[in-house]
C-alpha cells in the first residue's frame, strides 16, 4: 500500500519538476530583437517623448515582459541600467549606432548590443536634456566622432552612475 501512494505522489511531482524545470530554461533563452521607436513613444525614465529629441537613444527588455523599455537617451538608459534592482532582470539592451544616420534622427535599423558598443562621453553634441553618451559599432568610429566632438572612449563595463 505505501508503495502506491508513494508511487502515485513521487511520480507526479517529478513530473512537474522536470516540466518546469523545462519551462525555466525556455524562459531564459528568450532572443529580443530591437524594435523601431514609434512617434509618441515616451521614455521609460523620464516620460518624455522620445523622437522629439536628437542623438543615440537605448531600448532594454526585461526578464517577464516582451515590450522594449524605450529611452529617450543613451543617458537615460544608463541611468535606469546602473539602479541596483534592474541590472538582474535585464535581457537585452540595444543602443543606436551614430556612424549610420544622422545625429537629429538616429536609424532604428542601425541598433546595436550596448554590452558591444563604445560610447564617447562629454562631447558637444546634446541629447535629450544635455549631454548624452554617444554610441558606435566600431572602435574608429568612436574615435572619429570624439576627434570631431570632443570626449573621451568609454566601453560598456567603464560606465558608472557618478560617470553620469
Amino acid at each position: 500500500m505505501l508503495l502506491k501512494v508513494t508511487k502515485n505522489v513521487l511520480l507526479p511531482l517529478a513530473m512537474g519538476m522536470l516540466l518546469l524545470a523545462c519551462d525555466r530554461g525556455s524562459q531564459e533563452s528568450i532572443q529580443h530583437s530591437p524594435v523601431a521607436i514609434e512617434p509618441g513613444k515616451e521614455c521609460h525614465l523620464c516620460g518624455m517623448i522620445i523622437t522629439r529629441f536628437p542623438g543615440p537613444k537605448g531600448e532594454a527588455f526585461v526578464r517577464h515582459n516582451e515590450q522594449a523599455l524605450m529611452f529617450c537617451s543613451t543617458r537615460d538608459l544608463f541611468a535606469w541600467l546602473l539602479q541596483p534592482d534592474v541590472t538582474s532582470q535585464v535581457e537585452a539592451v540595444y543602443v543606436h549606432d551614430m556612424a549610420k544616420g544622422d545625429w537629429a534622427n538616429p536609424q532604428d535599423d542601425a541598433m546595436i548590443d550596448a554590452h558591444k558598443a563604445w560610447y564617447v562621453v562629454g562631447s558637444e553634441r546634446k541629447g535629450a536634456m544635455g549631454g548624452t553618451l554617444a554610441s558606435f559599432a566600431s572602435k574608429a568610429a568612436a574615435e572619429k566622432f570624439a576627434d570631431e566632438y570632443g570626449g573621451k572612449l568609454l566601453q560598456f563595463s567603464d560606465i558608472n552612475l557618478e560617470l553620469l
